[in-house]
């Protein structure tokens, strides 16, 4: 994994963007995307909650690809929690199998679990850097 600096929706369109998510729908079917990246990434694409709701709802709360170049990555299954250590090892190893399946050759992540998720780098860093290589991308901002 390679660390950078800047803003992650510079990435849009070059390479795969990571949206960090939680696992709960609401009673219309949108996911629940209120805060950080995912926040952001609701705004720029107003039908992305309903498509990850769908995912979610179907398959549980699990790393997908949906659409847009981007991606999902469950750091919590509810945003009233911390974010999960063990969650986001999973969304790693399944962020890794997919890049792998699809062939993708960067993808950009923000740190996951970190901001409003209620960890630090320092605990999140080594899970990435056990499972992630040089195709990834941790953006951090200047």
């Amino acid at each position: 994994m390679r660390e950078i600096e800047g803003d992650l929706w510079e990435h849009l369109g070059k390479r795969i963007v990571v949206v960090t998510t939680n696992g709960r729908v609401r009673p219309d079917g949108r996911a629940i995307m209120g805060n950080g990246c995912a926040k952001e990434a609701g705004r720029r694409f107003p039908d992305l909650a309903a498509r990850l709701g769908r995912l979610v709802a179907e398959r549980g709360n699990h790393v997908f690809e949906l659409g847009d170049g981007l991606v999902s990555f469950p750091v919590e299954e509810s945003p009233w929690e911390i974010s999960n250590l063990s969650l986001i090892r999973r969304s790693v190893e399944e962020l890794r199998e997919l890049t792998d399946l699809k062939g993708w050759s960067e993808v950009v992540l923000p740190p996951p679990g970190c901001g409003g998720g209620g960890l630090s780098l320092s605990e999140v860093r080594p899970v990435l850097e056990a499972a992630l290589d040089d195709r990834f991308l941790m953006i951090t901002r200047k």
